[in-house]
This record gives C-alpha cells, sequence and structure tokens, in this order.
C-alpha cells in the first residue's frame, strides 16, 4: 500500500513563495504519475499540476502555469511543487495524489493514492 505524506504548507505574504514535498512509501515510486490538487474551503477540488512517471511530461492550468513548477525525484520518492508569485485565491488545502499510469491527467477520480493535505494560506 503506497502512503503519501504532504509538507511545506504554510502562512505566506501575497508575491512570496513556498515548496511542497510529497514522499512516498510503500511501493515503487518511479511507476507511479503524479500530480497536486487543491481544495478551498466550499470549493471543488481542482488540479495545480501533473507529472509523468520519468518526469519528462508536465501539465499545469492556466490558473498557475508560469508560476507554479512540478518535479520529481524518483531516487528521493518525493515529488515537490514550487509555487512563486502566490497569490491569495491560491489559498487553499494541497493534496498529492498518484496513479499507476505513465503519465498524469487532470481527473482526481482516477487516482489511486492521496496524501493527507498540507494547507497554504496566502494573505494580501
Amino acid at each position: 500500500q503506497v502512503q503519501l505524506v504532504e509538507s511545506g504548507g504554510g502562512l505566506v505574504q501575497a508575491g512570496g513563495s513556498l515548496r511542497l514535498s510529497c514522499t512516498a512509501s510503500g511501493g515503487t515510486f518511479s511507476s507511479y504519475a503524479m500530480a497536486w490538487f487543491r481544495q478551498a474551503p466550499g470549493k471543488e477540488r481542482n488540479i495545480v499540476a501533473t507529472i509523468s512517471r520519468s518526469g519528462s511530461s508536465t501539465y499545469y492550468p492556466d490558473s498557475v502555469k508560469g508560476r507554479f513548477t512540478i518535479s520529481r525525484d524518483n531516487a528521493k520518492n518525493t515529488v515537490y511543487l514550487q509555487m512563486n508569485s502566490l497569490k491569495p485565491e491560491d489559498t487553499a488545502n494541497y493534496y498529492c495524489a498518484g496513479r499507476q499510469q505513465r503519465v498524469g491527467v487532470i481527473y482526481g477520480y482516477t487516482y489511486d493514492y492521496w496524501g493527507q493535505g498540507t494547507q497554504v494560506t496566502v494573505s494580501s
């Protein structure tokens, strides 16, 4: 059973940066495409970024493109989300997720494993 544990969330001022980490255990990390999702109170869960299992392919929605960067280190069983130029609307609980496929997709229901989430709060 794969377990995912996120870290790195916190409170930051608008325009600031945070780096989230998600470390996997209990499986073969390099066989999983990974993704970051976020969910604000009272809102739907939305995709933030995906990365293929090799790390060669990534996807970002327009809302974060150019500000966020997803990366992975398969030797460390870890996926990262570097978040720059943060805005108050980025405030949410951020979740990493994994699916045993070559590439990630935007649909959360296709992911097999989820972390518990880490809160990101951006003050104006």
